[in-house]
């Protein structure tokens, strides 16, 4: 079977992505800027960029004091043993619904195995989101608490059950329970339909409540790839905004205490959420280790070092709340309710990271998803979503066109009252007057010198939102589409980065760039959709399956247009342009 690799996260690729579109920025703001050859240019502004934003990072810290008190409440300084319960033998007990199959072992009271029945693997079987790399760090619904010798006996423990069942079908209700020394732990899950699960556990010591937290320690089973492991984000809500934090800005053991609607961590496609009773004084511990991965099986020797990440949340003593673990899908998302605060999302739907252009990517899938609804195709459903948004933006490509030939029509107007001033320097105030007469011969023309960008500058938008919503989007991950599997992961045979440089090119030649030296003009017919082939080859299929419909689209507006009255003229200026350079 072949691997279902998303590149959407391998490192680098979202920086290639952006490097693609700053290429493209230079080549819509340089050819304005041949197209005014020899205007003077502009003075410089006087106002201060604006400073970025920094994420909003939750202050990080050590266990603050009362964590440190807490250090001391461990099972390894308790007094004279008061009583004990505790299991004699391991045991197992699945429990089971539409949706999912738990593995519950008594050791710990924690869950080997937690198997998505509707989602397969690498390999086509049911996807197990239990990391086995990483286990070594724990099990999901494990306690874990500042000490590592308290932390080892809380999870090595045989726990006694409440059934003596091997098996349980939802609705269900399992309860584990462990004592020894006067140290008790009790962890009680219920279970229903959905992908969520109630847990509420309860630790305490002769010296009071231990800081031992429900947690979900360290990845995901999907992540068997360093692109993979590079996907992984610490994410919450805190009041009405929601943070996603990268593998390289989370750091591991560190403490959040707070108002936080739901916390959790996540792959590219699944995620696990604590959803706390009540989000008010939440401790959340964010968990970051590394594991030994085998990028290339035919070379087992390789090995390098995958980011894992985990979260523990609760309270000292008594943590209630409910656990979601499954799809990042929308629509199983916004079905999870959160007792938010005024403002804030009141379910599981922010989980789903759009990104900065958020407004314009999740818009764009649920289009794409009603869509589907009919074609049952995702990607002939992006095929008919691509043809809609190019032909919108067939006026935008016209009003370039014209944009284009009023500069042509100026320039000889242009060049006048630059000869007019040519004997000045940039630096003697008599230039400014040349500035003036130029604004003037625009005004009065009717030419806006950076209104020929602006069909592009509107595509920007657009190419950005489908790359981050390929990537986040669960209904497109294995995906078929002719001879694609997997829509959001690269095309196998590379056959439409191909088809997508090729158009470009045409597309480069068949645009009369009226402007632009010829030399230059033919450098860009290569340069450019060579850069933008080299970055495009390993993006999503599904990514370049919209930027090369659209080129092809445009191709077919191009020949039309090309056919006008307006479209000749621009021929024929470029052609005299052309004919006066060679002489």
């Amino acid at each position: 079977m072949p691997e279902y690799k998303s590149p959407q996260s391998e490192p680098g690729m979202e920086r290639n992505l952006l490097l693609a579109f700053l290429l493209l920025a230079v080549v819509i703001f340089g050819s304005q800027l041949f197209m005014r050859k020899y205007a003077p240019q502009q003075p410089p502004s006087s106002a201060h960029p604006t400073q970025p934003i920094q994420p909003g990072n939750p202050s990080t810290s050590t266990p603050p004091p009362e964590h440190t008190a807490a250090l001391a409440r461990t099972p390894s300084v308790v007094p004279a043993p008061t009583g004990s319960r505790q299991a004699a033998s391991e045991s197992e007990i699945v429990v089971e619904n539409d949706l999912y199959r738990i593995s519950f072992t008594n050791r710990g009271a924690q869950a080997k195995s937690w198997v998505l029945k509707k989602f397969s693997d690498d390999q086509g079987r049911p996807l197990d989101l239990v990391n086995p790399a990483a286990a070594r760090y724990g099990y999901p619904l494990s306690l874990w608490t500042y000490d590592q010798t308290a932390r080892d006996k809380l999870n090595s423990a045989l726990y006694v059950p409440g059934t003596n069942a091997r098996w349980l079908g939802s609705p269900a209700a399992l309860t584990f329970e462990y004592s020894d020394s006067g140290l008790m732990v009790r962890k009680s899950f219920s279970f229903d339909h959905s992908y969520v699960v109630s847990v509420d556990t309860v630790a305490t010591s002769p010296s009071g409540p231990l800081y031992a937290y429900p947690a979900w320690p360290a990845g995901f089973g999907d992540q068997t790839t360093p692109q993979a492991y590079a996907s992984g984000q610490f994410e919450y809500q805190l009041n009405n905004s929601t943070e996603h934090l990268g593998v390289k800005k989370v750091s591991g053991q560190n403490t959040l205490h707070g108002s936080y609607d739901w916390v959790g961590v996540s792959s590219s496609f699944f995620g696990a959420v604590f959803i706390p009773e009540n989000p008010d004084d939440l401790y959340v511990v964010s968990l970051h280790n590394v594991v030994d991965i085998i990028p290339d099986p035919s070379r087992p020797n390789e090995i390098k070092p995958g980011d894992v990440l985990g979260v523990a949340a609760g309270r000292p003593g008594e943590s209630r709340g409910r656990l979601f673990v499954g799809p990042k899908s929308l629509e199983v998302l916004e079905a999870v309710r959160v007792p938010a605060i005024a403002g804030a999302e009141k379910d599981l739907r922010a989980v789903v990271n759009f990104g900065s252009l958020g407004l314009i990517a999740r818009p764009l899938f649920l289009w794409l998803r009603w869509t589907n609804k009919y074609i049952h195709n995702w990607g002939w459903s992006i095929v008919l979503q691509t043809l809609i948004i190019t032909i919108a933006l067939l006026p935008l490509r016209i009003t370039q066109m014209r944009s284009q030939l009023k500069m042509q029509r100026v320039q000889p107007q242009m060049k006048v009252i630059q000869e007019k001033y040519k004997k000045y320097s940039m630096r003697d105030p008599r230039k400014q007057e040349m500035q003036k007469e130029i604004a003037e011969l625009y005004k009065r023309e009717g030419v806006n010198p950076v209104s020929g960008c602006l069909p592009l500058v509107v595509q920007l938008p657009f190419l950005w939102a489908y790359y981050k919503m390929l990537g986040a989007a669960i209904d497109l991950r294995q995906a078929h589409w002719l001879w694609i599997h997997d829509l959001s992961s690269r095309d196998p045979y590379f056959l439409l980065p191909l088809i997508m440089v090729a158009s470009m090119f045409v597309m480069q030649k068949m645009n009369p760039q009226t402007g632009m030296d010829p030399a230059q003009q033919r450098m860009m017919n290569f340069m450019m959709p060579a850069m933008m082939g080299f970055i495009f080859f390993n993006l999503a299929a599904g990514l370049n399956l919209y930027y090369a419909e659209s080129n092809l689209i445009m191709i077919a507006q191009q020949a039309i247009m090309n056919r006008t009255e307006l479209g000749r003229e621009m021929k024929e200026i470029a052609a005299k342009r052309a004919r006066k350079k060679k002489d």
